[in-house]
């Protein structure tokens, strides 16, 4: 490292600052994000049962019990007309939003319609099934502002798709965004890892084949096991074996990091944090955690500082890591275990973690004070003084990108 960082000291124990660039996060800053009005239809339009799902444990709605009409639910979700509607978005997730019946699907464009022309929302966006895309039912949506369409992808492998009872193929879902896109919607990819008969390089590879679709946007769902599914039969059989939190993390920060690198933003990892979510409301086994990206994006950060850290003499001196302010809680990981496991593995005498707003927010800054020179084997007494003064110069070295 010292052709990186020359300090100027032939015996490799001066100061060393290096600063590392990890992908750039492609998703928009939160105050762009639409409002979202949330409007469920489990299972509605679904022809297949696929093995893992159970939308009313996810939702805790069943299809008898959804709201039958999204106007007063809008008007009630929202209590007044919003000052900029536009920024606002009806939102048709838990079913399979063009596979319902032609009278029902149309009811609620018309509603929708409505809803836009009243003020009280500026669009929708639907979450559908591949083969549901078909310029019949595109031709419903013409005239409608419509800001995405979320497609149920989970995986391109078609022997995982068939495993799970999809009852779609990946080549269907490559049809789909291609005919979405020349209609002139944007397109959302839902992906899910650990899915029966999956492996981890399957994983990775339908991550890339969904990469070259180009979406606007891609979530990652661990798949877990939930009371009442094919699944949880096959869990208890002995047939299927979820993954564990952490094999489940290594799968989705690889994932994040190829579509960080070719710019597709990863807007969720993980289920939503909800009291529905737990075994006393289905669920039965799989790595479900309430801070699922937390942990993903936490983990991204100490294999880069871990990286850069093996380059460096590290151990017994003072290291301090300088991050951007909204990047601190994963650099220091869930209860500080990513200082705790580099302290572990490193050895230094000490990790110190500051924060810098001028900083980009996908850069970090990583310093290694100057060994102090002692006596051998001799410890410094409380009563013989403070320590000489030690001023220390961080000389300027280029950026890594990890």
């Amino acid at each position: 490292m010292k052709d990186l960082c020359p300090t100027g000291r032939d015996d490799g124990s001066g100061a060393a600052a290096v600063s590392i660039d990890l992908p750039r996060d492609p998703a928009p800053p939160r105050p762009l994000r639409p409002r979202i009005v949330p409007f469920f239809l489990p299972h509605a339009g679904c022809p297949h049962r696929c093995a893992f799902c159970d939308q009313h444990a996810i939702t805790q709605l069943s299809p008898t019990l959804a709201p039958p009409d999204p106007e007063p639910f809008v008007k009630q979700w929202l209590s007044s007309r919003p000052d900029n509607p536009e920024h606002v978005q009806l939102a048709f997730y838990g079913g399979n939003f063009l596979g319902l019946p032609p009278v029902r699907l149309q009811a609620l464009l018309e509603a929708a319609r409505r809803l836009i022309e009243g003020g009280w929302i500026g669009s929708l966006r639907f979450s559908t099934r591949p083969d549901t895309v078909d310029p019949e039912r595109l031709a419903w949506l013409r005239g409608l502002p419509i800001a995405c369409v979320e497609l149920g992808v989970q995986s391109m492998d078609d022997g995982v798709l068939a495993a799970c009872r999809r009852g779609h193929t990946a080549s269907q879902t490559e049809a789909a965004a291609v005919a979405l896109k020349i209609a002139g919607y944007p397109v959302g990819m839902q992906m899910m890892i650990g899915l029966p008969g999956e492996e981890a390089r399957s994983a990775l590879v339908s991550g890339a084949r969904i990469a070259r679709l180009a979406p606007s946007f891609v979530r990652i769902y661990p798949c877990l096991v939930l009371a009442q599914t094919p699944l949880a039969e096959w869990y208890h059989q002995g047939r299927y074996r979820p993954l564990s939190l952490e094999q489940a993390v290594t799968i989705a920060k690889r994932l994040w990091r190829l579509f960080a690198h070719r710019g597709i933003p990863v807007i969720r990892m993980g289920l939503q944090a909800a009291p529905e979510i737990g075994p006393q409301c289905g669920l039965v086994a799989g790595p479900y955690h309430p801070a699922f990206g937390h942990l993903v994006h936490s983990a991204i950060c100490y294999d880069a500082l871990a990286l850069t850290l093996k380059k460096l003499p590290s151990a017994g001196r003072s290291i301090e890591i300088t991050v951007h302010p909204n990047r601190l809680s994963c650099v220091r990981g869930l209860k500080n275990a990513n200082i705790q496991k580099l302290t572990t593995r490193f050895e230094p005498a000490e990790i110190r973690v500051s924060v810098d707003p001028g900083l980009p927010a996908h850069r970090m800054r990583l310093c290694l004070d100057a060994v102090q020179h002692r006596p051998a084997r001799k410890r410094h007494r409380k009563d013989s003084g403070p320590l000489p003064d030690a001023r220390l110069r961080y000389p300027t070295c280029r950026t890594l990108p990890v």
